[in-house]
């Protein structure tokens, strides 16, 4: 132990808050652990040498608590946790390893991978039934004694309506990297998304909420780091109340510096009328299965922080895929997260979440239940039930697969439009019927319990798969910079090249793939629903076929800024659907009961007939949407010719008015005569009033 001292007695304290929590004399410090035997508090320099460590005195209802008068902002700390290590029984106590706080707001340093992280011997025979003795703290990231202290008069939220809401999922270091605007030393950072350039582009863009992918902290996976690549996404949480450092700019930044840097872009992106939601991984930690590192939760009480088997404890239920599952149905671990996530709020001034792997948190022993506590205590909350929840509804467990199962309030990712919608517009054919209930708000899913059109995301892109660019322009992925041969990422895209496998010169294919881009945008934002748009795509941005991108902090990541003239009409063209839907209620419905009629009108000009709905050679359709004061009508022709279309006539003889037309989107309206046929170009998409 060299010169680490050990005879400093600490108070009482409290054993609430949990956490470490300065006091303005000095911090009181409070762990939770059912099953551990004794706790020591361990400080470091600020050279991160621990110089020493002190036995937390109390025990109280299951939690570790002690008061160290003089401790202030600034002090590094972790912890060491003794008891029982019967890997068998679900215990994996070793004071050996240094323990990352839980309610931790700030961390110091990244990891350093090193062998002393794993609790047992990585050479044995036995694996993880065997017990290391190296002492892990020189390689693992301390806490810190944060001060929150901000001065928030200045910020308001924007509190946008659901059916007002247009998300824009983007990546808070991958947006600026090469942002011409930002300047070098905040690119990839909070301050870099919060400059006045990069905010001006967002809000002409049209759009409400910025969705930032995992801001929370994170570590770089080990198997990753020996290639070379990095988590860029960061779905791998070991601290749900940190920002992620490296997002704060200079790492000698200081906890309150670090928080300020997030806070400063809330309060920016707030000022321009943009919400913040936060993608959030509450369903497993970057500690991994029984032969992952110890780094906290395992270390602290790893019977009650993980799901276990039932039968052998020793190993953990692997419903994410990543190796463990959180343990939602633990009171202690349940308080974790609704804590963390009104910190996120109250505190840091956020405005939803995104829930990764949402089905998770809806898991009881015997299964999902839309009735489990998480989600009871979500309803109830005072705080969250008022903000934006948006599930991810599915994980790889039994029963995993639960779009349309979360309960009133929340809203859901829908896969079911993004798979229909790319499988409208790339064959047309035989899909007439699940494209219209996408487009009209999913009520088969969600039209129940008073659930409303926004309850369902929809979204054509996300992080994970394609880019809008991407999806018109490769069959295949291409993802052999991540190391994994191609064999990562999705190999079910429902896309389509045009005849060429990546870029080309051929104009008639660049003008289809234009075309097409711009059919995906419209009828995602014409559709009811909440819309979703994956930053850069409304600029046609590539990851040169790249579909699982996690692993690429790279220029294949990254968001490019110099755009050729197709860019910039994208983007032009983008900014008219969201004027169009923001100022036209009529496409953004807010209640299945509003009285608004639908009809769907064959090429004709008559109304959809049974017949023509299973007719598996159908590929384009009309809708007409009728409100007391509003009446458009929406053409989809996904067939690669010219169709015949009829238009029903209008009293007076008046015209019907082209708003919108995929296949000439700089023309101006043009009149079109009721109960006339007229030409539809080949895969174009038509809004007319």
């Amino acid at each position: 132990m060299g010169d680490i001292k050990t005879n400093r007695r600490a108070e009482a304290g409290r054993p609430y808050p949990l956490g470490a929590t300065f006091d303005g004399a000095g911090t009181n410090f409070a762990l939770f652990s059912a099953h551990a035997e004794r706790v020591e508090l361990c400080l470091f320099d600020d050279k991160q040498n621990e110089v020493e460590r002190i036995t937390l005195p109390e025990y109280t209802d299951e939690v570790w608590h002690g008061y160290l008068d003089g401790v202030h902002p600034g002090q590094i700390y972790g912890y060491r946790v003794h008891g029982p290590f019967r890997p068998e029984e679900g215990h994996r106590f070793n004071p050996n390893k240094l323990l990352i706080d839980p309610y931790a707001k700030s961390l110091i340093g990244s990891i350093e991978w090193n062998e002393a992280h794993f609790a047992y011997d990585l050479h044995a025979a036995d694996k993880d039934l065997t017990f290391d003795e190296r002492d892990s703290a020189p390689f693992t990231p301390k806490c810190e004694v944060a001060d929150t202290a901000f001065d928030w008069t200045r910020d308001t939220k924007p509190d946008i309506p659901w059916d007002k809401t247009v998300f824009y999922e983007t990546h808070v270091r991958g947006y600026t990297m090469l942002h011409p605007a930002v300047p070098e030393g905040l690119r990839g950072t909070f301050d870099g998304l919060a400059q006045k350039e990069v905010i001006d582009h967002i809000k002409a863009l049209g759009v409400t909420s910025v969705e930032l992918l995992p801001v929370h902290a994170f570590l770089d996976d080990q198997h990753l780091e020996g290639k070379g690549l990095k988590n860029f996404w960061g779905y791998n949480t070991i601290g749900f109340f940190a920002p992620m450092g490296r997002y704060a700019g200079d790492p000698s930044k200081s906890g309150r510096a670090k928080l300020a840097s997030f806070k400063h872009m809330v309060r920016a992106l707030h000022n321009a009328g943009l919400e913040v939601i936060l993608d959030v991984v509450y369903n497993h930690t970057a500690e991994g299965n029984e032969l992952g590192p110890t780094l906290s939760f395992k270390g602290i009480d790893n019977l009650s922080y993980y799901r276990t088997l039932p039968d052998n404890h020793r190993y953990y239920i692997n419903d994410t895929g990543t190796g463990n599952t959180v343990n939602i149905s633990h009171p202690r671990v349940l308080q974790m997260v609704m804590d963390s996530l009104r910190y996120w709020v109250e505190e840091m001034h956020v405005d939803g979440f995104r829930f990764d792997l949402g089905t998770i948190l809806g898991r009881e022993t015997y299964g999902f239940d839309a009735r489990s506590g998480f989600f009871d205590a979500i309803g109830q909350d005072p705080v969250l039930r008022k903000v934006k929840l948006v599930g991810e509804p599915w994980d790889i467990g039994p029963g995993g697969y639960q779009v349309g199962g979360f309960p009133p309030g929340w809203a859901e990712w829908n896969d079911k439009y993004r798979d229909n919608v790319r499988d409208y517009w790339k064959a047309g054919a035989g899909h007439l019927g699940d494209f219209a209930a996408r487009v009209t708000g999913s009520g088969d899913i969600y039209d129940r319990q008073g659930r409303r059109p926004w309850a369902g995301v929809n979204f054509v892109t996300a992080h994970d798969g394609f880019t809008l660019h991407d999806v018109v322009t490769y069959n295949e992925k291409h993802n052999e910079a991540n190391g994994e041969d191609g064999k990562d990422g999705h190999s079910d895209n429902r896309s389509y090249n045009y005849g060429v496998e990546g870029e080309t010169d051929d104009e008639g294919i660049v003008a289809t793939r234009e075309r097409q881009k711009r059919n995906f945008l419209a009828t995602l934002l014409f559709s009811h629903g909440t819309p979703m748009i994956l930053a850069g795509d409304e600029f046609g941005r590539t990851q040169g076929g790249n579909n699982n991108g996690y692993c690429q902090d790279s220029e294949i990541s990254w968001v490019h800024w110099d755009l050729n003239e197709n860019n910039e009409k994208l983007l032009a063209f983008t900014k008219r659907l969201t004027a169009l839907r923001a100022e036209r209620p009529i496409l953004r419905r807010a209640s299945f009961r509003d009285g608004m009629e639908v009809t769907w009108l064959n090429p004709g000009g008559g109304e959809q007939t049974p017949e023509q709905w299973g007719d598996g050679n159908a590929d384009c359709i009309g809708l007409k949407l009728k409100t007391e004061g509003d009446e458009v009508i929406l053409i989809f022709n996904a067939h690669d010719g010219a169709v015949p279309f009829t238009l029903p006539e209008r009293d007076g003889g008046a015209e019907w008015s082209a708003l919108i037309d995929t296949a000439a989107p700089e023309d101006e309206p043009r009149g079109l005569a009721g109960g006339q046929a007229f030409d539809v170009a080949g895969r174009s998409l038509l809004l007319l009033e």
